[in-house]
This record gives structure tokens, sequence and C-alpha cells, in this order.
């Protein structure tokens, strides 16, 4: 009967885009983020004008930039996309953000924006998957200045961590999932955030492709792609 949706129809899932929630609300604090997390709160009275957050992708480093930004109104930019001296002399900042600053492209953009920082006293927090090496720096001047820098590391998430994040990622797609789908994927999952939010985005798909309710045997079913083994 035409008006009614087809078999088919019904069981292709939409692709909806899910916006990450960046509030200090959203944050989950566990022992490989406390030390970083703290300094967040601790800010205006830091012991650094310039901090780093490094640490592996997916462990909450933009995340912890975001809720910094928030609170000290900062500019954010990206290792790739400095601004120059002008752009800064422009502009009316009172901190300065920026995300993946291994990314980094232009070195003496960079060295500009530490001294600018620096005469103007003004905070800046940088965040990067790894602390740039000695080889990777052409600019001596520029080496010295992130040496000033303090750097906190933030590690890889624990089991409780990957939990905590597995319940909030299924909360924010409003889904309900059974206490040992997310036991059994919390044990076995990578210890990385990146393959938590995968794997939710995964059984999500799947999920309403099969018509079937998010448990440990789908879940099952979904792991097996990562890990042969994980029965």
């Amino acid at each position: 009967m035409s008006g009614q949706p087809s078999e088919t129809s019904a069981q292709l899932p939409l692709d909806l885009p899910i916006t990450p929630r960046f509030g200090r609300d959203d944050f989950l604090p566990a022992p490989a983020n406390l030390a970083a997390l703290t300094m967040i709160e601790e800010w205006p009275n830091w012991p650094n004008r310039i901090i780093s957050l490094y640490g592996p992708p997916g462990s909450g480093k933009s995340h912890l930039l975001a809720i910094w930004a928030a609170q000290a109104h900062a500019e954010i930019y990206t290792g790739d996309a400095l601004p120059s001296l002008d752009e800064l002399l422009q502009r009316n900042l009172s901190a300065i953000g920026i995300d993946n600053v291994d990314q980094l492209k232009d070195e003496t953009a960079l060295f500009h924006l530490l001294n600018f920082a620096n005469e103007h006293r003004l905070f800046v927090l940088m965040t990067a998957r790894r602390l740039l090496r000695r080889d990777e720096v052409i600019l001596p001047d520029l080496l010295s200045r992130l040496r000033l820098a303090l750097s906190l590391e933030i590690g890889a998430p624990d089991e409780g961590l990957i939990r905590a994040v597995l319940e909030k990622l299924f909360r924010d797609r409003q889904l309900i999932v059974d206490a040992p789908a997310l036991d059994y994927a919390a044990l076995r999952l990578d210890r990385s955030l990146e393959s938590v939010r995968a794997f939710v985005a995964a059984i999500d798909h799947a999920a309403l492709a099969q018509g079937r309710p998010i448990t440990r045997a789908l879940a099952a079913e979904i792991m097996a792609n990562w890990l042969p083994n994980a029965d």
C-alpha cells in the first residue's frame, strides 16, 4: 500500500551526526587525567602561564582545552593554522589555546605567538599527542620557549574510564544498554577513547539496521570486527 514504509526502508539507519559535548559536567575524571583536570580547575592560579597537555588521541585533551577556554575567554587556534603576529596585534586577546600543536606547520608563527603571550602576560594552553622532539624543531629559540612550558601527561584510560565513557556516549545517543554489554565491551576494547567512539557508532548502527536491542550478544558480534578471539 502506498504511503507505508517498506520493510527494507524501515531497516535503513540514518547516520545522524552526534554533537560532542565539551562542558565541564561532560568530562569524566579518572586517574589518567586527574593532574590535567586539576590544573584546568586551578586556573588562573597556575605556576606557569604556558601549559602543555599531551596524551594519546581521544584522551580528553581537546575537551579540557574547551573547558579552560570557556573559563578564560580564550581564543582557540590549531597547530596547523596559527595566526600571524599582525593578527595577534589586532585582536584583544586575554588567553590563547592551541589544539594539536604537534601538527605545527609554521614555527615562526608559534615563536611570535609565545613571545606575544609572554609580553602581554597572557595564559597559553597547548595540546598535543606527544611533546615535540628536539630534532623536530628547527628554530632554537622556539625550542627554548617550548621547554619553558609546564607539561602534563594524560595517560591511556583504564577499564573504569572506558566503561564510564561507554555509558556517556550511549546516553548522548539516548540509547539504553544492558550492564552485561557494557562490561563485555569495557573489558575487551583497546584502551583508547577513539576505539570506544568507533565501537559505540558501530553497535548503534547495527542495532538500528537489525532492529535489535544492544545486548552482550550484539556487542560480541561487533567486537569480533576488532578482536577475532573476543569470545
